[in-house]
């Protein structure tokens, strides 16, 4: 359930440079302002492959279940979480828009497909080359 600001590269990149065309050093917040959860990223990456996950059970016994072929695809690994962690996390970009003009173009969807359509590209290039893939 925790939920962050999910934000595309490219949109960073151009809001640091703005800040280094800025007339006069300062502090910035680049951010989307919008919390997803990542629950919502795992439904996205598998919908970009036609799969939909049906959630089971709770906590760190939750699973993410194919709902064609019933397999489990996702599963909770404790070892991954942060000893600080905190449940929601977004900025406030309103300084940079104001002051910079800078909002970010790539929306949540945009950035979960160009992942997907990466990690895809690699995985099939990783398998033409006889490497294992998940």
């Amino acid at each position: 359930e925790a939920k962050r600001d999910w934000g595309h590269a490219r949109d960073y990149v151009e809001g640091m440079h703005r800040i280094l065309q800025a007339d006069k050093p300062d502090d910035f917040v680049l951010a989307t302002g919008e919390m997803r959860s990542v629950r919502e990223m795992v439904e996205l990456s598998f919908a970009h492959v036609g799969r939909r996950i049906a959630w089971r059970g709770k906590g760190v016994e939750e699973t993410g279940v194919d709902e064609t072929s019933g397999k489990i695809v996702v599963k909770i690994d404790p070892t991954y979480f942060r000893p600080t962690e905190v449940d929601l996390l977004v900025g406030d970009a309103s300084k940079a828009r104001e002051v910079l003009g800078w909002t970010p173009k790539h929306s949540f969807a945009q950035l979960v497909e160009e992942m997907m359509t990466s990690d895809l590209a690699e995985a099939k290039r990783d398998a033409a080359s006889g490497k294992r893939t998940v």
